[in-house]
């Protein structure tokens, strides 16, 4: 049963399998077919696009998901926006439900902000909307002159702690760094759950240490400045030992973030929540990027299951690592399409959602 307007079309580029697979389920749920496209790469690497069937005067949307190849996956979406584009496509509208080098979207010393590359890219290339998912600051929907609906995972998180752990209400939700309390302390009001925080763990990419700000300033030449503007030196921080507000002990720990890709973090946290008496953890979070030895590292961890939806392909790092469960946010995604295809209201996607969410 096809439960949109006509004249909608659907995209799915060759970035992963999985991708593909996203579209598929997505296109079922909306009672259409995917539309037909051929996405390759030539000898030389080149992205080559051909789109198979017509467009002109269409809503498109293109749903690209996120391969190990990141740049591959960028490359195929522009590329794909902009052929409808020039094939006079009425609107186009691109959901990446993870957005890439999303952590990239604050000034790092004399680096740049990557995620409003990015925006000006896609929007340069004919984008006319975004649907994404839980972007790592919410900020980064400022980088885009065109609609950006930034959907939550968070429901769909909610209802796996509730259906898949029976003793859920034994147990405490944990932020690993007091920088996710907001987000921890977010469900843990809507499952009426205590809460804990982890403190004094290592330094992270996202800490200021990392930016222009700790640089020494320049040796102060006579008369170079007025006396009465020398600048204070700050006492530089020290992070304390590793502590846990809040009490754990007999308890399930359910650590809650938005990206689990290095888990060194998320490693040290299950061992430190153990330690003080916790018999079970788990560890949820949207988008599941798990670089590199992660799956390893998590199944010689004290972590019990790693739970995270399918924003981003890791169909082999479940292979790794039976411990990785996969929550599907396919039918947010398609309401989504349905409600911007037919022009109705995008707020019950958002009811009950908090900021922090």
């Amino acid at each position: 049963m096809n439960h949109t307007k006509g004249g909608l079309v659907i995209f799915t580029a060759n970035s992963h399998p999985s991708g593909r697979e996203l579209g598929k389920r997505i296109a079922e749920r909306l009672g259409v077919e995917l539309g037909k496209v051929q996405v390759y790469q030539e000898a030389n690497r080149e992205t080559r696009v051909q789109i198979q069937e017509s467009v002109r005067g269409k809503d498109v949307f293109v749903i690209q998901t996120v391969s190990k190849d990141v740049n591959t996956t960028i490359m195929e979406m522009l590329i794909m926006v902009y052929a409808c584009r020039t094939s006079c496509a009425r609107s186009i509208t691109g959901v990446l439900p993870y957005f890439p080098y999303s952590k990239q979207c604050k000034m790092r010393k004399r680096g740049s902000i990557v995620s409003k590359l990015i925006a000006s890219m896609m929007c340069k290339a004919g984008l006319t909307h975004l649907i994404t998912m839980d972007l790592h600051q919410k900020e980064i929907q400022g980088f885009f002159n065109i609609p950006v609906d930034n959907l939550r995972a968070s429901p769909f998180l909610l209802q796996y702690i509730q259906e898949e752990i029976p003793d859920y209400r034994n147990a405490v939700i944990v932020a690993k760094s007091p920088s996710s309390a907001k987000r921890a302390q977010s469900f843990a009001e809507r499952l009426r759950l205590g809460i804990a925080v982890i403190h004094g763990e290592a330094q992270d990419a996202e800490s200021d240490q990392v930016d222009g700000r700790h640089s020494p300033p320049t040796v102060k030449t006579t008369g170079a400045i007025h006396p009465s503007m020398e600048i204070p030196l700050l006492i530089p921080k020290e992070k304390p030992p590793i502590t846990v507000v809040g009490d754990v002990g007999g308890r399930i720990a359910i650590i809650v973030d938005d990206i689990i890709d290095d888990v060194d973090s998320f490693v040290a946290a299950a061992e430190t929540l153990k330690e003080r008496g916790a018999y079970k953890i788990f560890v949820m979070a949207t988008h599941g990027i798990l670089s590199s030895e992660a799956p390893r590292f998590i199944e010689e961890s004290a972590i019990d299951e790693v739970v995270v939806t399918n924003t981003i392909p890791h169909e082999l790092q479940k292979l790794q690592c039976p411990k990785i469960k996969t929550v599907d946010i396919s039918m947010i995604l398609s309401e989504a399409i349905r409600r911007i295809h037919n022009g109705e209201s995008m707020s019950y996607l958002f009811r009950n959602i908090g900021v922090d969410d």
